[in-house]
Protein backbone atom coordinates (compact mmCIF):
# COMPACT_ATOMS: atom_id res chain seq x y z
CA UNK A 1 0.00 0.00 0.00
CA UNK A 2 1.47 3.51 -0.97
CA UNK A 3 1.67 6.34 1.45
CA UNK A 4 -0.76 7.84 -0.13
CA UNK A 5 -3.42 5.27 -0.50
CA UNK A 6 -2.85 4.31 3.24
CA UNK A 7 -3.84 7.77 4.59
CA UNK A 8 -6.70 7.60 2.50
CA UNK A 9 -7.73 4.55 3.86
CA UNK A 10 -7.56 5.81 7.04
CA UNK A 11 -9.72 8.90 6.55
CA UNK A 12 -12.53 6.36 5.88
CA UNK A 13 -12.31 4.98 8.73
CA UNK A 14 -14.58 8.19 10.00
CA UNK A 15 -16.81 7.97 7.58
CA UNK A 16 -17.66 4.05 7.44
CA UNK A 17 -18.59 4.22 10.78
CA UNK A 18 -22.28 5.57 9.04
CA UNK A 19 -23.45 1.85 8.75
CA UNK A 20 -24.91 1.11 12.19
CA UNK A 21 -26.81 3.96 12.64
CA UNK A 22 -30.54 3.31 11.85
CA UNK A 23 -31.46 1.89 14.92
CA UNK A 24 -32.05 5.80 16.69
CA UNK A 25 -35.20 6.41 14.57
CA UNK A 26 -37.16 2.69 16.62
CA UNK A 27 -35.82 0.05 16.30
CA UNK A 28 -32.36 -2.33 17.48
CA UNK A 29 -29.62 -1.56 15.17
CA UNK A 30 -30.47 -0.52 12.09
CA UNK A 31 -33.46 -3.27 11.05
CA UNK A 32 -37.07 -1.44 11.20
CA UNK A 33 -39.44 -3.98 12.04
CA UNK A 34 -42.54 -2.50 10.84
CA UNK A 35 -43.46 -4.59 8.25
CA UNK A 36 -46.85 -5.23 9.40
CA UNK A 37 -49.40 -3.02 10.95
CA UNK A 38 -51.31 -5.63 12.76
CA UNK A 39 -47.66 -7.14 14.18
CA UNK A 40 -47.39 -2.96 15.12
CA UNK A 41 -50.54 -3.02 16.80
CA UNK A 42 -49.58 -5.79 19.38
CA UNK A 43 -45.63 -4.51 19.89
CA UNK A 44 -44.75 -7.20 17.46
CA UNK A 45 -45.43 -10.43 19.99
CA UNK A 46 -47.06 -12.87 17.93
CA UNK A 47 -45.59 -12.81 14.95
CA UNK A 48 -43.67 -16.14 13.63
CA UNK A 49 -46.72 -18.47 15.25
CA UNK A 50 -49.77 -16.39 13.65
CA UNK A 51 -50.88 -17.16 9.98
CA UNK A 52 -51.35 -15.06 6.52
CA UNK A 53 -49.29 -12.93 5.03
CA UNK A 54 -48.67 -10.55 7.22
CA UNK A 55 -46.44 -12.66 8.87
CA UNK A 56 -43.87 -14.21 6.39
CA UNK A 57 -41.71 -11.57 7.13
CA UNK A 58 -40.88 -13.22 10.37
CA UNK A 59 -42.35 -16.96 9.06
CA UNK A 60 -42.35 -18.46 5.67
CA UNK A 61 -44.42 -21.30 7.31
CA UNK A 62 -46.74 -18.73 8.27
CA UNK A 63 -49.13 -19.18 4.77
CA UNK A 64 -48.71 -23.24 4.70
CA UNK A 65 -52.15 -24.36 4.91
CA UNK A 66 -54.26 -21.43 2.81
CA UNK A 67 -56.64 -22.06 0.47
CA UNK A 68 -56.44 -19.43 -1.93
CA UNK A 69 -55.26 -15.89 -2.01
CA UNK A 70 -54.17 -13.42 0.65
CA UNK A 71 -52.41 -10.29 -0.24
CA UNK A 72 -51.53 -7.01 2.19
CA UNK A 73 -50.41 -3.53 1.66
CA UNK A 74 -49.22 -1.16 4.16
CA UNK A 75 -47.37 2.47 5.10
CA UNK A 76 -45.67 3.40 8.37
CA UNK A 77 -44.96 7.37 8.71
CA UNK A 78 -41.92 7.27 11.43
CA UNK A 79 -41.30 10.51 13.56
CA UNK A 80 -38.23 10.22 15.70
CA UNK A 81 -36.90 13.01 17.85
CA UNK A 82 -33.83 13.25 20.84
CA UNK A 83 -31.08 15.62 20.64
CA UNK A 84 -27.45 14.75 20.75
CA UNK A 85 -25.44 16.83 22.83
CA UNK A 86 -21.88 17.56 22.82
CA UNK A 87 -20.44 17.50 26.62
CA UNK A 88 -16.45 18.03 26.28
CA UNK A 89 -15.54 16.81 22.51
CA UNK A 90 -12.10 17.99 21.95
CA UNK A 91 -9.77 17.77 18.78
CA UNK A 92 -6.05 16.98 19.22
CA UNK A 93 -3.97 18.79 16.05
CA UNK A 94 -0.80 17.68 15.31
CA UNK A 95 1.66 19.82 17.38
CA UNK A 96 -1.54 21.51 19.66
CA UNK A 97 -2.94 21.24 22.54
CA UNK A 98 -6.52 19.56 23.28
CA UNK A 99 -9.41 21.76 22.12
CA UNK A 100 -13.14 22.08 21.97
CA UNK A 101 -14.60 20.61 18.88
CA UNK A 102 -16.44 23.95 18.38
CA UNK A 103 -19.69 24.13 16.34
CA UNK A 104 -23.49 23.94 17.37
CA UNK A 105 -23.28 21.75 20.48
CA UNK A 106 -26.84 20.70 20.35
CA UNK A 107 -27.90 18.39 17.07
CA UNK A 108 -32.33 18.41 17.68
CA UNK A 109 -33.73 15.64 15.70
CA UNK A 110 -31.01 14.56 13.43
CA UNK A 111 -32.82 11.68 12.27
CA UNK A 112 -35.21 12.14 9.50
CA UNK A 113 -38.91 11.27 9.47
CA UNK A 114 -39.99 9.00 6.47
CA UNK A 115 -42.25 6.34 5.14
CA UNK A 116 -41.85 2.56 5.33
CA UNK A 117 -43.89 1.02 2.75
CA UNK A 118 -43.97 -3.02 2.74
CA UNK A 119 -46.54 -5.89 0.79
CA UNK A 120 -47.45 -9.35 0.58
CA UNK A 121 -48.55 -11.92 -1.52
CA UNK A 122 -49.56 -15.51 -1.16
CA UNK A 123 -51.70 -18.31 -2.61
CA UNK A 124 -52.50 -21.31 -1.31
CA UNK A 125 -53.38 -24.84 -2.88
CA UNK A 126 -54.15 -26.65 0.73
CA UNK A 127 -50.89 -28.75 1.49
CA UNK A 128 -48.95 -26.37 -0.64
CA UNK A 129 -48.46 -22.26 -0.82
CA UNK A 130 -46.82 -19.84 -2.53
CA UNK A 131 -45.68 -16.50 -1.27
CA UNK A 132 -43.58 -13.04 -2.10
CA UNK A 133 -42.99 -10.27 0.31
CA UNK A 134 -41.53 -6.94 -0.35
CA UNK A 135 -40.28 -5.21 2.49
CA UNK A 136 -37.55 -2.68 3.79
CA UNK A 137 -35.66 -4.22 6.93
CA UNK A 138 -32.68 -1.41 6.95
CA UNK A 139 -33.47 2.30 6.24
CA UNK A 140 -33.16 5.73 7.76
CA UNK A 141 -31.37 8.52 6.80
CA UNK A 142 -29.69 11.15 9.99
CA UNK A 143 -28.77 14.47 8.60
CA UNK A 144 -26.22 16.83 11.12
CA UNK A 145 -25.72 20.26 10.47
CA UNK A 146 -22.20 21.69 8.53
CA UNK A 147 -21.37 23.25 11.62
CA UNK A 148 -22.20 20.57 14.20
CA UNK A 149 -19.88 19.50 16.80
CA UNK A 150 -20.62 15.85 15.43
CA UNK A 151 -19.70 16.82 12.05
CA UNK A 152 -16.24 15.03 12.25
CA UNK A 153 -18.04 11.62 12.56
CA UNK A 154 -21.35 12.26 10.87
CA UNK A 155 -22.89 14.45 8.89
CA UNK A 156 -25.09 12.95 6.18
CA UNK A 157 -25.67 9.06 6.46
CA UNK A 158 -28.44 7.59 3.93
CA UNK A 159 -29.15 3.99 4.10
CA UNK A 160 -31.92 2.17 1.61
CA UNK A 161 -32.83 -1.43 1.65
CA UNK A 162 -35.64 -3.76 -0.57
CA UNK A 163 -35.89 -7.32 0.64
CA UNK A 164 -37.54 -9.64 -1.73
CA UNK A 165 -38.39 -12.88 -0.34
CA UNK A 166 -40.23 -15.52 -2.40
CA UNK A 167 -41.62 -18.38 -0.06
CA UNK A 168 -42.54 -21.67 -0.23
CA UNK A 169 -44.53 -23.67 3.21
CA UNK A 170 -46.28 -26.80 3.30
CA UNK A 171 -48.79 -28.37 5.42
CA UNK A 172 -47.22 -31.77 6.83
CA UNK A 173 -49.61 -32.55 8.82
CA UNK A 174 -52.93 -31.25 10.37
CA UNK A 175 -51.30 -28.43 12.47
CA UNK A 176 -47.74 -28.59 11.52
CA UNK A 177 -46.17 -26.25 9.12
CA UNK A 178 -42.98 -25.77 8.00
CA UNK A 179 -41.48 -22.91 5.37
CA UNK A 180 -38.93 -21.70 3.42
CA UNK A 181 -37.85 -18.02 1.84
CA UNK A 182 -34.96 -16.58 -0.11
CA UNK A 183 -34.52 -13.16 1.24
CA UNK A 184 -32.92 -11.33 -2.02
CA UNK A 185 -31.65 -7.63 -0.63
CA UNK A 186 -30.53 -4.38 -2.68
CA UNK A 187 -28.68 -2.01 -0.65
CA UNK A 188 -27.93 1.96 -1.31
CA UNK A 189 -25.32 3.93 1.45
CA UNK A 190 -24.22 7.13 0.99
CA UNK A 191 -22.17 8.43 3.90
CA UNK A 192 -20.56 11.15 4.69
CA UNK A 193 -17.88 13.74 7.18
CA UNK A 194 -16.42 16.65 7.46
CA UNK A 195 -12.51 16.61 7.40
CA UNK A 196 -10.69 18.82 9.77
CA UNK A 197 -7.53 20.48 7.89
CA UNK A 198 -4.36 20.95 9.89
CA UNK A 199 -4.97 24.53 10.82
CA UNK A 200 -8.25 25.70 12.85
CA UNK A 201 -8.05 28.77 10.80
CA UNK A 202 -8.78 26.94 7.85
CA UNK A 203 -12.34 25.54 6.84
CA UNK A 204 -13.06 21.74 7.11
CA UNK A 205 -12.64 19.40 4.33
CA UNK A 206 -15.38 16.84 3.63
CA UNK A 207 -15.85 12.97 2.82
CA UNK A 208 -18.57 10.69 0.82
CA UNK A 209 -18.74 6.95 0.53
CA UNK A 210 -21.45 5.79 -1.73
CA UNK A 211 -22.47 2.83 -3.36
CA UNK A 212 -24.49 -0.13 -4.06
CA UNK A 213 -25.39 -3.93 -4.59
CA UNK A 214 -27.09 -6.91 -4.59
CA UNK A 215 -26.32 -9.80 -2.06
CA UNK A 216 -28.41 -12.75 -0.71
CA UNK A 217 -29.75 -14.58 2.34
CA UNK A 218 -32.46 -16.98 3.79
CA UNK A 219 -35.27 -17.90 5.98
CA UNK A 220 -36.89 -21.13 7.46
CA UNK A 221 -39.76 -21.61 9.81
CA UNK A 222 -42.24 -23.94 11.32
CA UNK A 223 -45.56 -23.48 13.29
CA UNK A 224 -47.56 -25.76 15.39
CA UNK A 225 -51.42 -25.11 15.87
CA UNK A 226 -52.89 -27.33 18.56
CA UNK A 227 -56.41 -26.29 20.02
CA UNK A 228 -55.97 -22.85 21.73
CA UNK A 229 -52.39 -22.99 21.30
CA UNK A 230 -50.16 -21.82 19.15
CA UNK A 231 -46.17 -21.80 18.47
CA UNK A 232 -43.49 -20.44 16.04
CA UNK A 233 -40.14 -21.14 15.51
CA UNK A 234 -38.04 -19.20 12.58
CA UNK A 235 -34.52 -18.16 11.89
CA UNK A 236 -33.37 -15.47 8.93
CA UNK A 237 -29.58 -16.06 8.31
CA UNK A 238 -27.42 -12.93 8.07
CA UNK A 239 -26.63 -11.39 5.28
CA UNK A 240 -23.11 -9.85 4.02
CA UNK A 241 -23.49 -6.73 1.91
CA UNK A 242 -20.89 -5.98 -0.63
CA UNK A 243 -21.58 -2.67 -1.99
CA UNK A 244 -19.61 -0.81 -4.70
CA UNK A 245 -19.15 2.52 -5.43
CA UNK A 246 -16.61 5.30 -4.83
CA UNK A 247 -14.95 7.78 -1.99
CA UNK A 248 -14.28 11.26 -2.09
CA UNK A 249 -12.48 13.57 -0.61
CA UNK A 250 -12.21 17.06 -0.98
CA UNK A 251 -11.44 20.72 0.17
CA UNK A 252 -8.60 19.86 2.33
CA UNK A 253 -5.80 22.35 2.54
CA UNK A 254 -1.78 22.46 2.59
CA UNK A 255 0.12 19.39 3.30
CA UNK A 256 -3.27 17.51 2.97
CA UNK A 257 -4.53 18.77 -0.61
CA UNK A 258 -2.90 15.53 -2.12
CA UNK A 259 -5.93 13.79 -0.82
CA UNK A 260 -8.61 15.56 -2.70
CA UNK A 261 -9.59 12.63 -5.06
CA UNK A 262 -12.23 10.32 -5.96
CA UNK A 263 -11.39 6.60 -6.00
CA UNK A 264 -13.43 3.72 -6.65
CA UNK A 265 -13.94 1.00 -4.04
CA UNK A 266 -15.90 -1.62 -2.12
CA UNK A 267 -17.53 -1.76 1.51
CA UNK A 268 -18.47 -5.07 3.16
CA UNK A 269 -20.49 -5.78 5.88
CA UNK A 270 -23.34 -7.89 7.33
CA UNK A 271 -26.64 -7.49 8.76
CA UNK A 272 -27.61 -9.85 11.68
CA UNK A 273 -29.29 -13.02 12.08
CA UNK A 274 -32.84 -13.27 13.94
CA UNK A 275 -33.55 -16.54 15.80
CA UNK A 276 -37.55 -16.16 16.33
CA UNK A 277 -39.93 -17.63 19.20
CA UNK A 278 -43.59 -17.13 19.74
CA UNK A 279 -46.65 -18.62 21.28
CA UNK A 280 -50.36 -17.34 21.10
CA UNK A 281 -52.71 -18.32 23.43
CA UNK A 282 -56.69 -18.18 22.37
CA UNK A 283 -57.55 -17.68 26.51
CA UNK A 284 -61.52 -17.28 25.26
CA UNK A 285 -63.15 -17.00 22.13
CA UNK A 286 -62.30 -13.31 21.79
CA UNK A 287 -59.55 -13.07 23.59
CA UNK A 288 -55.67 -14.65 22.38
CA UNK A 289 -52.39 -13.29 24.02
CA UNK A 290 -49.24 -13.10 22.47
CA UNK A 291 -45.67 -13.33 23.39
CA UNK A 292 -42.28 -13.54 21.22
CA UNK A 293 -38.61 -12.77 21.74
CA UNK A 294 -36.46 -12.54 19.23
CA UNK A 295 -32.80 -12.96 19.87
CA UNK A 296 -31.01 -11.01 17.21
CA UNK A 297 -26.96 -11.83 16.07
CA UNK A 298 -25.48 -8.23 16.01
CA UNK A 299 -22.25 -9.59 16.50
CA UNK A 300 -22.06 -9.64 12.93
CA UNK A 301 -21.63 -5.97 12.66
CA UNK A 302 -18.08 -6.61 13.70
CA UNK A 303 -16.80 -4.46 10.97
CA UNK A 304 -16.95 -2.94 7.90
CA UNK A 305 -13.72 -3.96 5.23
CA UNK A 306 -12.98 -1.80 2.18
CA UNK A 307 -11.54 -3.23 -0.75
CA UNK A 308 -9.02 -2.16 -3.02
CA UNK A 309 -7.12 0.05 -2.99
CA UNK A 310 -7.89 0.87 0.09
CA UNK A 311 -7.73 -2.43 2.05
CA UNK A 312 -8.59 -1.95 5.54
CA UNK A 313 -11.33 -2.93 7.82
CA UNK A 314 -12.74 -0.64 10.45
CA UNK A 315 -14.31 -2.44 13.72
CA UNK A 316 -17.72 -2.00 14.97
CA UNK A 317 -17.69 -3.57 18.36
CA UNK A 318 -21.44 -4.47 18.28
CA UNK A 319 -23.05 -7.49 20.22
CA UNK A 320 -26.13 -10.07 20.59
CA UNK A 321 -29.55 -8.66 22.01
CA UNK A 322 -32.85 -9.85 22.95
CA UNK A 323 -36.32 -8.48 22.34
CA UNK A 324 -38.82 -9.34 24.14
CA UNK A 325 -42.95 -8.94 23.70
CA UNK A 326 -45.90 -9.31 24.91
CA UNK A 327 -49.72 -8.45 23.64
CA UNK A 328 -52.93 -9.28 22.80
CA UNK A 329 -55.90 -9.79 20.48
CA UNK A 330 -59.52 -8.45 21.39
CA UNK A 331 -62.80 -9.47 19.26
CA UNK A 332 -65.23 -7.13 20.20
CA UNK A 333 -67.22 -8.11 17.30
CA UNK A 334 -67.09 -10.22 14.24
CA UNK A 335 -65.65 -7.74 11.98
CA UNK A 336 -63.26 -4.97 14.66
CA UNK A 337 -60.88 -6.13 16.56
CA UNK A 338 -58.55 -4.25 18.93
CA UNK A 339 -55.47 -4.95 20.00
CA UNK A 340 -52.11 -4.00 22.25
CA UNK A 341 -48.67 -4.59 23.46
CA UNK A 342 -45.22 -3.46 25.10
CA UNK A 343 -42.01 -4.26 23.57
CA UNK A 344 -38.18 -3.93 24.94
CA UNK A 345 -35.63 -3.97 23.45
CA UNK A 346 -31.61 -3.94 23.93
CA UNK A 347 -29.55 -1.74 21.65
CA UNK A 348 -26.63 -3.35 19.91
CA UNK A 349 -23.97 -0.95 20.15
CA UNK A 350 -22.22 -0.62 23.54
CA UNK A 351 -20.52 2.83 26.09
CA UNK A 352 -16.84 3.32 24.58
CA UNK A 353 -18.05 2.21 20.83
CA UNK A 354 -21.39 4.12 20.67
CA UNK A 355 -20.91 7.73 17.99
CA UNK A 356 -23.04 10.35 16.90
CA UNK A 357 -24.03 8.17 13.87
CA UNK A 358 -25.59 5.57 16.14
CA UNK A 359 -27.21 7.65 18.84
CA UNK A 360 -29.22 4.23 19.90
CA UNK A 361 -29.95 3.10 23.30
CA UNK A 362 -32.45 -0.24 25.19
CA UNK A 363 -36.28 0.93 24.61
CA UNK A 364 -39.43 0.51 25.23
CA UNK A 365 -42.41 0.28 22.49
CA UNK A 366 -46.24 0.96 24.06
CA UNK A 367 -48.04 -0.09 20.47
CA UNK A 368 -52.25 -0.32 20.13
CA UNK A 369 -53.86 -1.21 16.55
CA UNK A 370 -57.21 -2.39 15.75
CA UNK A 371 -58.43 -4.13 12.41
CA UNK A 372 -61.95 -3.53 10.61
CA UNK A 373 -63.33 -5.57 8.04
CA UNK A 374 -65.25 -3.52 5.88
CA UNK A 375 -66.07 -6.11 3.58
CA UNK A 376 -66.03 -10.14 3.30
CA UNK A 377 -62.60 -9.80 1.38
CA UNK A 378 -61.26 -6.51 2.73
CA UNK A 379 -59.86 -5.76 6.10
CA UNK A 380 -58.13 -3.17 6.88
CA UNK A 381 -55.52 -2.03 9.67
CA UNK A 382 -54.79 0.79 11.69
CA UNK A 383 -51.73 0.58 14.71
CA UNK A 384 -49.92 3.41 16.65
CA UNK A 385 -46.68 3.31 18.71
CA UNK A 386 -44.71 5.43 21.20
CA UNK A 387 -40.95 4.33 21.80
CA UNK A 388 -39.03 5.53 24.72
CA UNK A 389 -35.40 5.76 24.77
CA UNK A 390 -33.00 5.56 27.67
CA UNK A 391 -30.24 8.50 27.73
CA UNK A 392 -26.83 7.10 26.43
CA UNK A 393 -23.96 8.04 25.96
CA UNK A 394 -21.73 9.39 23.01
CA UNK A 395 -18.20 8.16 23.48
CA UNK A 396 -16.51 6.45 20.30
CA UNK A 397 -12.88 8.34 19.66
CA UNK A 398 -11.77 8.15 16.91
CA UNK A 399 -8.99 9.88 14.25
CA UNK A 400 -8.50 11.50 11.09
CA UNK A 401 -5.82 10.68 9.12
CA UNK A 402 -4.85 7.83 11.39
CA UNK A 403 -1.25 6.51 11.52
CA UNK A 404 0.36 9.14 9.61
CA UNK A 405 2.42 12.09 10.89
CA UNK A 406 -0.87 14.29 10.87
CA UNK A 407 -2.85 12.02 13.03
CA UNK A 408 -6.04 13.94 14.58
CA UNK A 409 -7.53 12.33 17.04
CA UNK A 410 -11.11 13.20 18.04
CA UNK A 411 -12.32 12.29 22.08
CA UNK A 412 -15.35 12.13 21.78
CA UNK A 413 -17.78 13.23 24.70
CA UNK A 414 -21.73 13.45 24.09
CA UNK A 415 -25.30 12.12 25.41
CA UNK A 416 -28.46 11.10 23.60
CA UNK A 417 -30.78 12.98 25.51
CA UNK A 418 -34.76 12.86 25.19
CA UNK A 419 -34.94 10.43 22.25
CA UNK A 420 -38.55 9.28 21.37
CA UNK A 421 -40.09 8.12 18.44
CA UNK A 422 -43.95 8.01 16.90
CA UNK A 423 -45.04 5.91 14.76
CA UNK A 424 -48.61 5.52 12.35
CA UNK A 425 -48.97 2.50 10.28
CA UNK A 426 -52.49 1.86 7.75
CA UNK A 427 -52.65 -1.17 5.96
CA UNK A 428 -55.22 -2.91 4.11
CA UNK A 429 -55.67 -7.27 3.49
CA UNK A 430 -57.67 -8.69 0.85
CA UNK A 431 -58.62 -12.42 0.28
CA UNK A 432 -59.14 -13.85 -3.69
Amino acid sequence: MTRMTGRVALCTAVSLGALGAAGTAHAQGFYLQEQSVRAQGRAFSGEAADTGVESIWWNPASIAGMEGGEASLHASAILPRGKVRDENTLIVRPGTAPASVGGDPVAKDPINTGVLPSGAIAYGFGKFAFGLAVSAPYNFTTDYSEDSWARYTADKTELRTIDIQPTVAVELAPGIHLGAGLNVQHAKAELSNYLPNLSAALPDGHQRLKGDGWNTGWSVGAQMHRGPVSLGLAYKSAIKHKLDGTLTNSGLLGPLAGQNMEVATSATFSTPWQAIGSVRYRATPELTLNFQAVRVGWSEFDSIDLGAPINTSIPEGYRDIWSLAGGFDYALDPKLTVRGGIQYGQTPTRDGHRDARVPDSDRLNFSAGASYAATRNLTVDFAASYISFEDAPIDRTTASYAGTPVQTPILVDGTLTDASALVFSLGARMTF
